[in-house]
């Protein structure tokens, strides 16, 4: 049985529930992890403008060559033979990534910039992601931070190619805090405000990707962005003592005290008094003294896990393949670059306050197959719409974009409730160290357009609608505890189907309507 259906027991969400997530101590929290969101939005796309196409020539050429062929061809590169039939390469841009590493006739290094990050991220975590079940999502918050910060701050310097290439590996490895982060998040509220808590800090995501193209609008220089960019995120380190532990990794490590201590300054700052009597009595679940490589064969030992990290895998895949393609791909938009991609940002904040209200008044399941389904209708659609009607093909394509936001996020929240907490962070990592295979692929899917201009949209269309159809094997969980054991993880369904707690939930539900006024302010302000 779930821990808070369980009588005469005192459970965390039981305390946690006394706080508001509009109050002074998670709103402080949330503006903390939204801070660290914002960069961090950056730092992932950043090759999208620092390593962009830049135009060049071969010197050989004559000008009168250069002044009639505007359609810059091969042939009108040089590149229709070997580089070194060129004895010097005239670039559009001398500033330019491009023309500092002389990659003339080298698209594929430009593009490698991208596709490394990628996979970086993806080992990446698999190593992030156990290291925070192990030591703490805090201490790999500040620790990936840091060393992210300091990767890209490197690499700003740096004059040698495959030195250049490396380190943008080395930062993908061990410098994106997002996952600690995001744990760090779902962890420290009540069941019934994770979803609120959750969006209140992602709107770091949202500002980072507005100032991200107009960030470097203004600095066009890729050196001078990465430093402007970087720089900041050093002091990231000071949230060793701004940003508190979970008190559900303390509980499930048998760190009572430390938990207990949290909660107590938790309500002195928001002027709440908790029972300490029952405090002291908080039950929880204690990890057994089991390796990692342990926990790991016991999870995958349940036919119930192994299903959902099946179904969970797909979505990641399908969520940074779709969602990283249209991102890529914006810039190719009719208008102005910056701005169209900066748009696809600022339609997150609609975004943002719609997701809040789904999820709470529909829960999971249904929102997050619907979206998936929706978007893969308007993907297909989208090549059929006439030329001369612009227009309304950037308001398709802005559509498939806001539901793959939409599909993306919820995947997030739900993959985290699927799993215990003795390896709720492995388990997000690994599925989403899977779903990378999407965004390494993404920048590759323009190759289609050889084919049919229409290729690419509907290959998008095709993975969301598998991956909506592979949701309805997985139960809800909008209206659990997040489980601390396999045991916990594979009886959700028999907690929904509880009539008592269906009564419950369906009370809890009709009270958020004012938190949500509330978190909306939030926004606002």
């Amino acid at each position: 049985m779930m821990a808070t259906v369980e009588k005469g027991k005192v459970y965390l969400d039981d305390f946690l529930g006394q706080f508001s997530v509009t109050g002074r101590y998670h709103v402080l929290t949330a503006v903390l992890l939204a801070l660290l969101y914002a960069p961090n939005s950056v730092y992932y796309v950043n090759y999208i403008f620092v390593a962009e196409e830049a135009g060049y020539h071969c010197k050989d050429n004559t000008l009168d060559d250069i002044l009639n062929d505007t359609s810059r061809s091969k042939e009108w590169k040089g590149c229709s033979s070997s580089r070194s039939h060129c004895s010097e390469w005239i670039y559009d841009y001398p500033d330019s990534f491009v023309a500092e590493f002389d990659l003339a006739c080298q698209e594929w290094k430009r593009t490698l910039v991208g596709t490394v990050h990628s996979f970086g991220y993806m080992l990446g975590l698999l190593i992030v992601g156990p290291l925070s079940d192990r030591y703490g999502r805090k201490t790999l918050l500040v620790i990936t931070a840091v060393l992210g910060a300091s990767c890209g701050l490197t690499r700003s310097f740096i004059t040698n190619y495959w030195l250049y290439i490396s380190v943008e590996f080395l930062e993908a490895v061990i410098g994106d805090p997002t996952s600690p982060a995001y744990m760090l998040s779902i962890e420290m509220v009540a069941t019934e405000k994770r979803v609120l808590f959750i969006y209140m800090t992602n709107f770091g995501y949202i500002v980072g990707g507005i100032m991200f193209p107009l960030t470097y609008w203004l600095v066009p220089y890729w050196r001078t962005f990465l430093r402007v960019i970087y720089i900041p995120g050093l002091f990231f380190i000071f949230y060793s003592f701004f940003v508190d532990e979970s008190p559900r990794w303390l509980l499930i490590k048998g760190r009572k005290d430390a938990a207990v201590s949290i909660l107590k300054s938790a309500a002195k700052i928001n002027k709440i008094k908790l029972d300490a009597e029952e405090l002291d009595n908080i039950h929880y679940e204690e990890e057994e003294g089991a390796s990692f490589g342990k926990m790991l064969s016991d999870t995958f030992r349940s036919k119930t896990m192994l299903k959902r990290f099946f179904v969970c895998s797909v979505w990641w895949i399908a969520s940074t393949f779709v969602n990283h393609g249209l991102t890529i791909n914006s810039v190719t938009l009719q208008g102005n670059k910056y701005i169209n991609y900066a748009l696809t940002s600022i339609i997150d904040v609609p975004a943002n306050i719609i997701k809040t209200l789904i999820l709470i008044k529909f829960k999971r399941k249904m929102p997050l197959v619907t979206t998936f389904v929706a978007c893969a209708v308007l993907c297909v659609f989208q090549p059929f719409v006439s030329d001369d009607l612009p227009w309304l093909s950037i308001t398709v394509y802005m559509a498939g974009k806001f539901m793959s936001s939409l599909y993306f996020t919820i995947t997030y929240i739900f993959t985290s409730e699927l799993f215990p907490t003795y390896i709720r962070n492995s388990m997000h990592a690994l599925c989403s160290s899977v779903g990378r295979i999407g965004s390494i692929v993404a920048p590759q899917t323009p190759l289609l357009l050889a084919y049919w201009s229409g290729l690419p949209a509907t290959v998008f269309g095709l993975v969301s609608l598998t991956a909506g159809l592979l949701t309805l094997l997985v139960p809800d969980t909008a209206d659990n505890s997040l489980p601390d054991t396999v045991l916990q993880a594979e009886t959700l369904d028999q907690h929904l189907e509880d009539p008592k707690i269906k009564t419950r939930d369906k009370k809890e539900r009709s009270r958020l309507s004012p938190m949500f006024i509330d978190v909306c302010y939030y926004y606002l302000l």
